[in-house]
């Protein structure tokens, strides 16, 4: 890269750093030209504006996210070898954010209910990620790994539903069994709609570690 793109790069980097402590309403031109030891017009010269540098985040956000989540998954059989792969891949980049803050959950706190371009992309992001998720889902469900009769979009909700709540009990209330937890509930979800029987292009699952601890 040429030395405006590095600097560039360099300052969202630490934009992302500052984001996941403060929360991207928490950022500022100022903020981080001090954190960058650089100039306010310096650091303002590479975005124009505090919008664009939130904007800027979110983007660099999500492509971090879709190369520890969602590529690495992509190596993985279709169908249900590839949602349990996006599904621990998802987990793994939790535990890390359990202490470090999510993007997507604190920018959803901050910019619900204000319509605009940040509030834009943090939304384009999450659907698109969901979308991935569903898809696999699809997937598994084309791979008779799942029943026919499953509900993708109730099934994704359900796996949505627990990163959240794995979030608001391992950050908020300091649940120690948290990450656990969470695993054991997606193995409930797979096993509810599991295909009853094997069958052409069904997998036979070996047991996970969630459940061999479901008696912890």
């Amino acid at each position: 890269m040429q030395k405006g793109q590095q600097t560039k790069a360099a300052i969202v980097d630490a934009a992302l750093g500052l984001a996941t402590q403060i929360g991207l309403e928490g950022l500022s031109i100022g903020a981080l030209a001090e954190v960058m030891q650089m100039s306010k017009s310096g650091v303002f010269a590479h975005f124009g504006s505090r919008e664009e540098l939130q904007i800027s985040v979110v983007r660099e956000y999500h492509h971090r996210f879709e190369e520890e989540v969602f590529y690495p998954a992509m190596a993985a059989p279709r169908g249900l070898p590839r949602l349990r792969a996006l599904f621990d891949n998802w987990m793994k980049r939790t535990s890390v954010e359990i202490d470090s803050g999510c993007i997507y959950i604190s920018g959803a706190v901050e910019f619900d209910d204000r319509p605009g371009p940040v509030r834009d992309a943090l939304a384009s992001s999450v659907s698109t990620w969901l979308a991935a998720m569903g898809r696999a889902i699809e997937i598994a469900i084309e791979e008779a790994h799942l029943r026919a009769d499953t509900d993708a979009h109730q099934m994704r909700f359900e796996i949505h539903s627990l990163i959240l709540a794995l979030h608001y009990e391992a950050r908020f209330l300091r649940s120690p069994d948290s990450l656990k937890r969470a695993v054991v509930a997606f193995e409930g979800i797979v096993q509810r709609y599991h295909a009853p029987a094997p069958g052409a292009g069904a997998v036979s699952d070996s047991p996970r570690p969630a459940q061999r601890t479901r008696k912890a």
